[in-house]
């Protein structure tokens, strides 16, 4: 297939010749990787055969996938990765275990028969002096799309091709999501073989990454593994095992935002996760150790590390590259009052960006149900940004970088760009980016 170089990309092989290589001034200057979106609608033909996931996201989510890439420093990667070993590692202390674990709802103390959890990603802030780890996502979503976009990128010339031929593929990460989920199934206990998996969201039609799941419904029967998409009410839990019509399903792939499945609508699942008759990743135990924003203030706090017994290498790495978090009291309603600019305020238990708010963007109102709500505050860290135009200032995007994960193994990172408080997937020109090391 021939592509052809959108119009904003520069003509001179050698654009970027007069800019400084740092990640700064790429991000500010550099166009010549781009979206190719035939090439784009080509990847997802290829992946399901058809069009109709690509006219699907088109029509539902056209704001998803962004023009140009973000460019990162290659030693950022690696103060990434460090990170994670280190939050790893004290997730598996007995004494952060005891420390969570005793005020989360029962479910989360369940055992988890060794099962790790699927897609956590890593949300960091990141720009020329800092790096900073602003949630953990238990069942974060994307992945599969970044596969996609992987796929769709467009250099203009041929030096630039072959740095993209050595970054990492869309093939390959898909060969490792098919690996996590069979790692999952033998870690249950399992002997067997994996052969049917239920992809699981509230209204699941109606979710606005539903054509994700429609694209993992075909990776997973591609690898010969049945697969549904389905909401929790299309399941059933009957004589000790979950079915979905007529099929017994081994593993349930679970994107709901009900962590700890206490509403009244999940009780069979509820039921069937306690009773051991069904595999479930990400499980409530994940949330609760992980996810989390208290735990932040855990991370984040010398006291805090030093009372759980955590070395003083990990404490310093934590402590680097994990903003100081504190949970929202009412008796320290005046400072954080006062300081609110220096603050990004979030639901203990939220996802998505839903009720978080920036400091300075505050009003009376929102603060006093902050202040009545279950609420982090964390010291606010610069994101990003990515420059999409030399001509328009529209094109000033803030981004965010996303790190996939498993078991504490960076798997993919990819970048969000947006407008606005939050990343949000609304803003034209934004949505996800493909992360370039220099």
């Amino acid at each position: 297939m021939t592509t052809q170089a959108p119009n904003d990309l520069p003509n001179n092989p050698a654009t970027c010749d007069r800019y400084s290589t740092s990640t700064g001034a790429l991000n500010a200057h550099c166009y010549c990787i781009s979206l190719d979106q035939a090439a784009l609608a080509q990847a997802f033909r290829d992946e399901v055969g058809d069009d109709a996931v690509y006219d699907l996201v088109q029509e539902h989510c056209p704001h998803l996938f962004s023009a140009h890439p973000v460019f990162i420093d290659k030693q950022r990667i690696e103060d990434i990765q460090q990170l994670l070993l280190g939050i790893e590692h004290i997730v598996a202390l007995p004494s952060y275990q005891a420390h969570v674990l005793k005020n989360a709802p029962a479910i989360a103390r369940h055992h988890t028969r060794h099962v790790r959890g699927v897609f956590f990603a890593y949300d960091f802030h990141i720009n020329q002096e800092e790096l900073g780890l602003i949630e953990i996502n238990t069942n974060a979503g994307g992945a599969m799309l970044n596969a996609m976009l992987a796929r769709a990128q467009y250099a203009c010339c041929e030096a630039v091709q072959k740095e993209l031929m050595s970054a990492p593929s869309g093939a390959d990460f898909e060969t490792e999501i098919i690996a996590m989920f069979q790692q999952e199934w033998t870690l249950s206990g399992q002997t067997t073989p994996l052969k049917s998996i239920a992809i699981v969201d509230e209204n699941v039609g109606t979710q606005y990454l539903y054509p994700e799941f429609l694209l993992f419904q075909n990776l997973f029967q591609k690898h010969g593994i049945n697969a549904v998409v389905c909401s929790p009410d299309q399941l059933r839990f009957e004589d000790g095992s979950v079915r979905y019509q007529e099929q017994t399903i081994d593993l349930i792939y679970n994107r709901l935002t009900d962590f700890y499945l206490e509403q009244s609508e999940h009780q069979h699942l509820h039921q069937a996760y306690l009773s051991d008759a069904i595999v479930l990743t990400p499980h409530p135990q994940a949330h609760a150790l992980y996810a989390d924003k208290r735990n932040l203030a855990v991370f984040s706090s010398h006291q805090a590390l030093e009372a759980l017994g955590v070395s003083s290498a990990i404490q310093h790495l934590l402590l680097k590259y994990v903003p100081h978090t504190e949970l929202v009291h009412p008796d320290k309603a005046d400072f954080l009052w006062k300081n609110r600019r220096q603050f990004f305020f979030k639901p203990c238990t939220g996802f998505g960006s839903r009720a978080a708010y920036r400091g300075d963007k505050l009003t009376t109102k929102v603060w006093q149900e902050i202040l009545a709500g279950d609420y982090v505050a964390q010291t606010l860290i610069i994101p990003g940004e990515r420059c999409l135009s030399n001509t328009n200032s529209d094109g000033r995007m803030k981004f965010d970088l996303r790190a996939y994960t498993y078991t504490g193994k960076l798997q993919w990172l990819a970048a969000r760009l947006y407008q606005g408080q939050t990343t949000n997937f609304r803003t034209k020109g934004g949505g996800f980016a493909p992360v370039y090391a220099v």
